[in-house]
């Protein structure tokens, strides 16, 4: 892995992830995305770790929009992220985000629908399946 300065500080920042803290794992990645040169290879794909994390708690407030929104934005900056991060799996990552993309998609579409489908109940992936961040094996 092309490690950044802080190197403790990316693992504390995806253990606090994987545990769905995510506005605490959202301060401590963003610190280490901030301390990398800003011509460093890996900035983008860092910035993508951060932007998962806002991401998800943006989503545990019940800001959809917002979630929806900086997810997309997540995963384009993660595109490319194997090369920066060869250790983690990422494919399973994006296969676990799916759901989710498809329920903040609808939720966002249905919150911003002028009320025309308050009543639409929309399937939310259940609890187990908050995304996590793992190594390969």
């Amino acid at each position: 892995m092309n490690l950044p300065p802080n190197h403790a500080n990316l693992e504390t920042g995806l253990d606090l992830f994987n545990r769905g803290h995510f506005f605490e794992a959202h301060e401590v990645l963003e610190d280490v995305w901030r301390a990398l040169a800003r011509d460093h290879t890996s900035r983008r794909h860092y910035q993508g770790l951060v932007q998962l994390a806002v991401a998800f708690h943006h989503q545990s407030t019940g800001n959809h929009i917002g979630a929806r929104s900086v997810l997309e934005r997540a995963l384009r900056n993660l595109n490319g992220g194997d090369s920066s991060f060869p250790e983690l799996d990422l494919d399973r990552l994006r296969a676990d985000l799916e759901p989710w993309r498809r329920y903040l998609e609808l939720s966002s579409a249905a919150s911003g629908s002028g009320g025309r489908d308050a009543g639409r109940r929309v399937q939310r992936p259940v609890a187990r399946e908050l995304p996590r961040i793992m190594r390969r094996s």
